[in-house]
């Protein structure tokens, strides 16, 4: 298992990628390529570009895809504009069947509530029949931010943030319980990662979940990308 939780081993980690990257220059402009271009245009222009450079020069990856797909895994990551896991992990057309949402939450089984997730992890996993399940969390998640802000008795500031980000309310009880004296910035890096492992804990009350990892045929795992100081720490559940 890699990615250790404690605090220590954590800002020890932290230090170091920070040391290493800070001499580094950008090479990239520092705004975005649609600054100052029409929204419309922007992703028409983007899907020419695609086409052009991606699609057409590469029939041997996209034609089987017209007949079906047959991903190996299945990531939960967040809606985080930061953290597309396709560009970040390196994933081609037709790997991942993908679920985005605040702070990569996974809800616990419930046939009457949450069942947007509910379908598309049975989905994978019965119809699809993936190998992996990968929860990803992210540095400075908003998502995490907020659940770690909740104070009992305050009224919420969103209609569905807060009562989303509360799935993640035991890995929050952990965090204050085994780290009460940190930094609120230093709680948060280490509950983006116990939230991974609570949305972990909560795929195996899916039947078919449990059933796959009991009988070899699913993997289980948490990762966490670092986009401060280019790390992704993964491990497995």
């Amino acid at each position: 298992m890699s990615g250790c939780l404690c605090l220590p081993c954590y800002k020890k980690k932290e230090a170091v990628s920070s040391a290493v990257l800070q001499n580094k220059k950008p090479t990239h402009s520092p705004h975005p390529p649609s600054k100052g271009m029409d929204p419309v245009e922007r992703l028409k222009s983007g899907f020419e570009k695609f086409k052009t450079e991606v699609y057409d020069k590469k029939p041997e990856l996209f034609e089987p895809l017209k007949a079906g797909q047959a991903p190996k895994y299945m990531v939960f990551a967040c809606s985080d504009s930061r953290c597309c896991p396709s560009v970040t992990l390196g994933l081609q057309p037709g790997e991942a069947f993908t679920v985005r949402n605040i702070a990569a939450m996974v809800p616990p089984y419930d046939k009457n509530k949450y069942t947007g997730i509910g379908s598309a992890i049975e989905y994978a996993v019965c119809a699809l029949k993936v190998e992996v399940l990968t929860v990803i969390g992210h540095s400075r998640c908003g998502g995490i931010k907020a659940l770690l802000s909740l104070q009992d008795g305050t009224p919420d500031t969103f209609h569905f943030v807060e009562d989303w980000v509360r799935i993640g309310f035991l890995a929050k009880k952990k965090v204050l319980s085994q780290h009460p004296t940190v930094p609120f910035d230093d709680q948060c890096s280490i509950l983006e990662k116990e939230a991974v492992n609570v949305s972990l804990l909560n795929l195996l009350t899916y039947p078919w979940v449990k059933e796959g990892v009991a009988n070899g045929t699913l993997k289980l795992v948490g990762a966490r990308y670092d986009f401060v100081n280019g790390i992704f720490d993964t491990w497995e559940k």
